[in-house]
């Protein structure tokens, strides 16, 4: 697992340590310090990390039976158990839910050696949420906040300062674009909104202040691809911090920090959660210091994730792989029938042939899956469609979920993109976003072919 501080533990040999009147404070200090940075890795449930199905390949620390494993399990095997192990107690299977505020110190001298003093610092329940999703993702650690956007607006709040400048795609989740303009240009930070299916415009987009390139891929919701290997190099070469939104994709279909990114954003409420059941967000930092970082500014905002969510979503994102399989799988069926009526002027989905990076979606995206998302455009009035679909299509906003939704983008989750941006990257008034589900693909080809046919 990775190692902490050094300065922020005792070295085996020394000796305890007694408080006098003479103490100072840069002793407060430097426990204050300890607090963010100490992990509680002498927890028996929390060692996941030690396991040898982990990334890291390194052995299991605990005895017990339940800790022996298999090496180089697979990431199907990896979503389910994430080196979660029985409680050594009690013999549970599952992380407890750690409902408590605060946690008892058992002397000043002790403070933190447990790992924990504060839940808006740290919780034993987000902590394993935190480490299993890092460790899904491929990175060194990660923060679990209380939305998608919480997570975007860490990052930004992490590694930009006024007079500082982001090269950022031009078609991006509509929440990303608002707070960019509407929160941080006023607070003196720039934003170039370039094409990212291009590398070069993304290139010829950095500035002498750039501090950050945000790639989302596949954008939501035009579906275009970024070439992450190719923008993480240009990143890499101006020595500029690469993050990239992964929600569309999951760590299933494709992780960034496999293709060079430095950071990953996921909106955990769509596939992590994947049952419409609670919100969050991580960041994932692919190195101890970026860490440190986005850590630290969690802690300011107070933005963890509640104990209760996380270990909601340690159970829903077990079943992220055969749900994904399944979406894929239904939304190449739909695409490919779309593609064929006579109301539908477009389609795309990074599967179908007809893609115009279909090439780049085969290589970058994980054994030929290309997610549950896809959109059209229909020839009618998009609202008529949206108010006739029948069930098992659901008219709501989010996506990722076990229920299939559609959504007419111009006019729900991207209503407040100027109308000139929205249209420039291609989001149209008749512009129908949908969200694959895990039914019988039939049945949604059924309700679509009804619908589209009253237009």
């Amino acid at each position: 697992p990775p190692q902490l501080n050094p300065r922020s533990r005792r070295q085996p040999n020394s000796k305890p340590r007694t408080l006098s009147n003479h103490t100072n404070s840069n002793m407060l200090a430097q426990k204050i310090a300890r607090s963010l940075s100490l992990r509680s890795a002498s927890s028996s449930w929390m060692r996941h990390l030690n396991s040898s199905c982990s990334n890291g390949g390194n052995v299991r620390s605990l005895s017990s039976k339940s800790a022996n494993w298999i090496p180089n399990c697979s990431m199907d095997t990896d979503i389910v158990h994430g080196g979660v192990v029985p409680d050594e107690k009690t013999g549970a299977i599952l992380t407890p839910v750690y409902m408590s505020t605060t946690f008892v110190q058992e002397s000043v001298d002790k403070y933190l050696e447990k790992g924990y003093s504060y839940s808006r610092t740290n919780n034993p329940t987000v902590k394993m949420l935190e480490e299993k999703v890092a460790r899904i993702e491929n990175g060194h650690d990660a923060i679990c906040v209380s939305t998608g956007m919480a997570a975007t607006a860490s990052c930004i709040n992490a590694f930009m300062n006024t007079g500082d400048h982001c090269v950022i795609t031009n078609c991006s989740y509509g929440g990303t674009n608002r707070i960019c303009r509407e929160q941080f240009e006023p607070l003196g930070m720039s934003f170039s909104f370039v094409d990212f299916s291009d590398p070069k415009n993304v290139e010829d987009a950095i500035q002498p202040n750039t501090k950050l390139i945000f790639s989302e891929s596949p954008t939501n919701p035009t579906l275009t691809l970024a070439d992450l290997d190719a923008i993480s190099e240009i990143a890499k070469r101006h020595n500029i911090l690469h993050v990239c939104d992964s929600t569309f994709a999951t760590p299933y279909v494709c992780r960034p920090l496999d293709h060079g990114c430095d950071l990953t954003i996921q909106s955990l409420t769509k596939y992590y959660d994947g049952l419409n059941i609670g919100t969050g967000g991580a960041l994932i930092a692919k190195t101890p210091e970026l860490y440190e970082r986005i850590k630290l500014i969690q802690n300011m905002h107070g933005n963890i994730m509640s104990p209760m969510t996380a270990f909601m979503m340690l159970q829903t994102m077990k079943t992220m792989g055969l749900r994904i399989r399944q979406q894929s799988s239904s939304a190449m069926k739909i695409a490919t029938f779309l593609e064929s009526h006579p109301m539908v002027s477009k389609v795309v989905y990074p599967g179908l042939d007809s893609h115009p990076q279909k090439e780049l979606a085969d290589r970058q995206h994980r054994d030929g899956l290309h997610g549950g998302m896809l959109w059209f455009d229909v020839k009618g009035d998009p609202i008529k469609l949206m108010d006739s679909i029948k069930r098992p299509w659901t008219l709501c906003e989010n996506l990722g979920a076990t229920e299939s939704i559609i959504t007419a983008c111009a006019v729900m989750t991207h209503a407040n993109m100027v109308r000139e941006d929205r249209l420039k990257v291609g989001i149209t008034d008749g512009f129908i976003r949908i969200s694959v589900g895990i039914e019988d693909p039939d049945d949604l080809i059924r309700g679509l072919d009804d619908a589209l046919n009253q237009l």
